[in-house]
């Protein structure tokens, strides 16, 4: 396997901050907030890589484990930035690395399904989209995984649809059924032990995910939240921003941040 992931590097400041992307994105998914960062700073370096089965990373399978090591072996000492699929992964890198991993940013994320049966049925199901798509095709796929209830508040302007058909049947297949999250092992016993300051973010109009935003922040140790304004699951494309913003702050003051949790 491959000890690096393709990746795109954005400014030169002393702070590293990598960017993971979700399913069915590349990349390229983070330039419009890494872009707004480094204009809001000078002092970032942001690294936005391909996960396993997207983008230059198709041909890579990896589970959730996996990725993590992959990521923080090209990012090594930083900031983590993820997004849904990706928020799985720099978690995932917190828990194994956390000598190399300086803060996390979840945006859109979970720490697993911790119902066995619940997780095996999402398994299941994943395993089942997999078929479908190496069916249908990418094309295809793609504009039903728009469709669902999950991304109404994303136009499809700001989908950036052209960029998420690059990637290939069979990449994707992969990273559903070893990134998924009925594949992905419950991290919650792990973030109660984690040190690593955490801000776990969410668009205020994805009510199941700003719930799990608001138990990884009140559950990690320096855990914090951000919710962002008329946002929904894909804040970052929405709300590029406001999400910049955060980040910004963020990785400034890790841990001085907006502490309220549970209002």
């Amino acid at each position: 396997m491959t000890s690096t992931l393709p990746h795109t590097v954005l400014g030169d400041g002393p702070t590293t901050v990598v960017f993971a992307h979700g399913f069915t994105q590349t990349r390229t998914s983070w330039m419009p907030v890494a872009q707004r960062l480094i204009a809001h700073t000078s002092a970032v370096r942001c690294v936005l890589v391909d996960l396993p089965g997207h983008g230059q990373s198709h041909d890579i399978e990896a589970d959730v484990a996996a990725t993590a090591r992959l990521l923080v072996a090209t990012g090594r000492s930083a900031h983590y930035i993820g997004y849904s699929l990706g928020a799985r992964a720099v978690l995932q890198a917190m828990v194994q690395h956390p000598d190399v991993v300086k803060s996390v940013v979840s945006l859109s994320g979970t720490a697993g399904i911790e119902d066995s049966i619940e997780r095996n049925d999402r398994r299941n199901a994943d395993e089942e989209r997999a078929r479908h798509l190496l069916e249908i095709g990418v094309e295809a796929f793609v504009d039903e995984w728009l469709a669902q209830p999950l991304f109404a508040d994303l136009p499809r302007a700001q989908a950036q649809v052209s960029e998420r058909q690059t990637n290939t049947a069979l990449g994707l297949a992969s990273s559903l059924r070893l990134c998924g999250q009925g594949a992905t092992t419950p991290m919650w016993d792990s973030l109660a032990h984690c040190t690593t300051p955490v801000l776990a973010m969410a668009g205020t109009r994805d009510t199941k995910f700003v719930a799990l935003a608001r138990r990884i922040a009140a559950l990690s140790t320096t855990g914090r939240l951000a919710l962002i304004a008329d946002a929904g699951h894909s804040a970052h494309l929405e709300q590029p921003d406001a999400v910049a913003q955060e980040i910004g702050y963020w990785i400034a003051n890790p841990t001085e941040y907006n502490t309220p949790i549970t209002s």
